[in-house]
């Protein structure tokens, strides 16, 4: 899994729709062209994570780190904020096992969810999820809810309310 945040959790990326979209569509094409597969992504206001397979991950986070300073650069332009520091370093977690595999595809889908942002995944137009789910199905997706379930994952990563 990859996760990056903006600069103390501030909503840059959600500053509008249109800003979130856009931000959406970048990452997707910079995760296609660097991965093998990508099993779920979701952008938020303030951060983002991926659940990719690549060949190189110090490719992967060299080409996510192009596309945070292309953006940091026009959203600074935009926002007449020249100078503001708009990223923190991406950080990647390996999966160690089938169940961490689907624990995380159920931490990303659930995120927008967990922070308040919708009441089902299938709310939140900033993912992936509506591929993944034609892909396995609603009932495949359910058995994996079911199967791995979040417990504490991702507590004390960022507060709900961020």
């Amino acid at each position: 899994m990859i996760t990056a945040a903006c600069y103390e959790h501030r909503r840059i990326i959600g500053q509008s729709t249109e800003r979130l979209s856009d931000f959406a569509q970048h990452l997707c094409q910079v995760l296609t062209e660097n991965s093998r597969s990508v099993t779920a992504w979701v952008v938020l206001a303030n951060h983002y994570h991926a659940l990719v397979e690549c060949p190189s991950i110090a490719c992967m986070l060299a080409a996510l780190g192009k596309l945070h300073g292309r953006s940091s650069y026009q959203w600074n332009l935009k926002d007449r904020r020249r100078g503001r520091r708009v990223w923190c370093k991406a950080a990647e977690t390996a999966m160690k096992s089938e169940g961490h595999f689907f624990a995380t595809v159920n931490y990303i889908f659930h995120n927008p969810v967990r922070h308040g942002y919708c009441r089902r995944w299938t709310e939140w137009p900033h993912s992936n999820v509506q591929q993944y789910l034609a892909a396995v199905g609603r009932e495949q997706a359910r058995r994996q809810w079911n199967a791995y379930p979040l417990h504490e994952y991702g507590d004390g990563w960022d507060p709900p309310e961020l």
